[in-house]
């Protein structure tokens, strides 16, 4: 099953997306991942927020920053899919949702993002490669990657 796709501006999402983005990023990354950090960070009013719904709930989704907001390239971050859906390749579909809204809306597909290091193959699989030294992010190893 494809996942219905939208991209949405801060502004444009409703308060109902929002509380569900926000639980879904909870559920996977705090509780989930056991991880205590700080998830509400001041940055989603500039990303772009990639939905990826299911029978009318949201199941995946990214958020997108333009070139020289988080990195001197685009940036994709909070890759999320509910532990339930990620046998269906969701997270591809939301990966290639997110270069597709990056190219569309900020007209480069330079991207750079901050990966779980147990994901380094999926990322690969969409064009991504490491770069520098691995390092712990809110105590989880990471590894920054890059897509030209």
């Amino acid at each position: 099953m494809e996942l219905n796709i939208e991209i949405k501006k801060f502004s444009e999402l409703s308060l109902a997306e929002l509380y569900a983005i926000l639980q879904l990023r909870s559920e996977v990354f705090v509780v989930e991942q056991d991880c205590v950090y700080q998830d509400i960070d001041g940055k989603d009013a500039e990303a772009l927020h990639v939905l990826g719904t299911k029978n009318g709930k949201i199941v995946a989704y990214t958020r997108c920053f333009a070139p020289g907001y988080y990195f001197p390239e685009a940036a994709i971050g909070r890759v999320i899919v509910k532990e339930s859906e990620r046998k269906y390749g969701y997270g591809h579909q939301i990966m290639k949702a997110s270069a597709t809204a990056i190219f569309e809306n900020y007209n480069t597909s330079n991207i750079k993002l901050s990966a779980q290091q147990y994901l380094i193959k999926f990322y690969e699989s969409h064009g991504y490669q490491s770069i520098g030294e691995g390092y712990l992010e809110d105590g989880i190893p990471h590894i920054a990657m890059i897509k030209d």
